[in-house]
């Protein structure tokens, strides 16, 4: 039940419709009670200050004026949101649609705007000439003066919309969001290094002998397995291994988890099931317990614009420091404890990220990309290096091998292009500069 929670308020998160439909339902409840009270109040109303008294006339043609501008930009305002999607996806990458469904500012917006439409169209159908059929005239003076209000406050919010809009595609902009939500996600998947931990104490896990293997029953993306339910599912007595984790590629029939014993044939098709309602697979990655699904973003966006229809190396060196600063964090932590168990029950993470496969996700692509780049290069050079000093200094320095090899491969393959000898020399240099001393004054090979 928590993971279809957790999966329903993500898909909420990331949809532009939902919080527009909220904003209809409140306005339409408003736009009752408001009517509700300028009945109650009768003639008390006139005793209103002159700019919030309205004849029939000027209250039909206020309403219909605002319904009329707040619809129309609300059309525009889904245009420029997709508009900027679309734009964001052809010239960073895919990836990031995902970050920007998730803001929050252009939805508030637009759910003012059909909110304001929708509470005229209903304070609209009650204004009441005496000519017309129905008894004495209706005048909402007090809700009339309500639609005036929202209408202010939606051409207010059309200009913040415009301003949004277009810093919105400002790529700082855009990979600062991608850089905050997974730094956010990390501190809350993994626990903070320990420098002090003995690597040799850590719990085995090594797959055990499985008699039964349970496979995933449809394709997509792992987006969250649930470990609670999962051990409330397991037999007493039972191992069970976890063959995968979020942030992979399921595929119909493949290996989800294992167990070390052997059920009967009656029991199998429920504990099954109960074993597979706690992984949720869906269509799109998420950051929903995949805490590399933001370097992957970063390192996309780093090599989209290296690819030579952009062209773009500055953009390139901006995704390059927020990948580092996101590495940074996932080097200073560790994954949740891979051995958990509740009473006589054992479920064994036998798949997790490694930091060593979190560095390669981080800089390979982008180093191959870049090799023709002596600047990025040497922007490359400069982020390991930063990362190595920040590692060092929490006394993390075992974890600094992967990233000191990867600033040897973008030595080796810079030289290894046709690049003027200058260039070339300006990256050995560099790397002479960055990784000449370790920090404690001692060569680093």
């Amino acid at each position: 039940m928590r993971l279809r929670m957790s999966a329903l308020v993500e898909r909420l998160r990331s949809s532009l419709f939902f919080v527009p439909m909220i904003a209809v339902f409140v306005a339409t409840v408003m736009g009752f009670v408001s009517l509700a009270v300028d009945r109650k109040m009768g003639s008390k109303m006139a005793d209103l200050p002159i700019g919030f008294t309205s004849t029939v006339e000027s209250a039909r043609t206020l309403l219909g004026v605002i319904a009329g501008a707040t619809i129309s930009f609300a059309g525009i305002a889904f245009s420029v949101s997709l508009l900027i999607i679309q734009l964001a996806s052809s010239q960073y990458s895919p990836r990031v649609v995902h970050t920007l469904f998730r803001d929050p500012f252009n939805k508030r917006v637009m759910a003012l705007a059909v909110g304001t439409f929708t509470y005229c169209v209903v304070v609209l159908r009650s204004v009441r000439s005496a000519l017309e059929p129905g008894g004495d005239p209706v005048i909402p003076n007090l809700s009339v003066a309500v639609a005036v209000v929202l209408g202010i406050a939606t051409i207010l919010a059309i200009a913040a919309f415009i301003n949004h809009s277009a810093h919105s595609m400002d790529v700082s902009e855009i990979l600062q969001r991608i850089r905050r939500e997974a730094t956010e996600q990390i501190r809350a998947e993994w626990i903070p290094a320990d420098p002090n931990t003995d690597l040799s104490l850590l719990p085995d896990t090594a797959r055990t002998a499985s008699s039964t293997v349970i496979r995933v029953d449809r394709s997509g993306w792992v987006q969250q397995i649930d470990t609670d339910a999962l051990l409330a599912c397991v037999p007493d007595g039972v191992t069970l291994t976890v063959e995968t984790y979020a942030g992979r590629f399921a595929i119909e029939g493949t290996r989800f988890c294992s167990m070390s014993a052997s059920i009967s044939d009656e029991d199998r098709d429920a504990v099954e099931r109960a074993l597979l309602a706690a992984v949720s697979i869906g269509d799109t990655r998420t950051m929903q317990q995949d805490v590399s699904f933001g370097l992957r973003q970063l390192a996309d966006v780093a090599v989209k614009a290296l690819s030579p229809g952009i062209n773009d190396p500055t953009t390139a060196q901006d995704a390059i420091f927020h990948t580092a600063a996101v590495l940074s964090e996932l080097l200073r932590h560790d994954p949740p404890a891979p051995v958990r168990t509740k009473g006589n029950r054992t479920i064994v993470m036998a798949e997790q990220p490694t930091h060593d496969e979190l560095i390669h996700l981080a800089f390979d692509e982008t180093r191959r990309a870049g090799a023709g780049h002596p600047t990025v290069c040497a922007y490359l050079l400069v982020s390991i290096a930063s990362l190595v000093e920040s590692l060092e200094a929490a006394s993390l320095g075992e974890r600094t091998l992967g990233l000191r090899r990867q600033a040897r491969l973008v030595v080796d393959g810079c030289g290894a292009t046709s690049l003027l000898d200058d260039d070339i020399d300006m990256v050995r240099q560099t790397y002479r500069d960055r990784f000449a001393r370790c920090v404690n004054g001692s060569s680093c090979w």
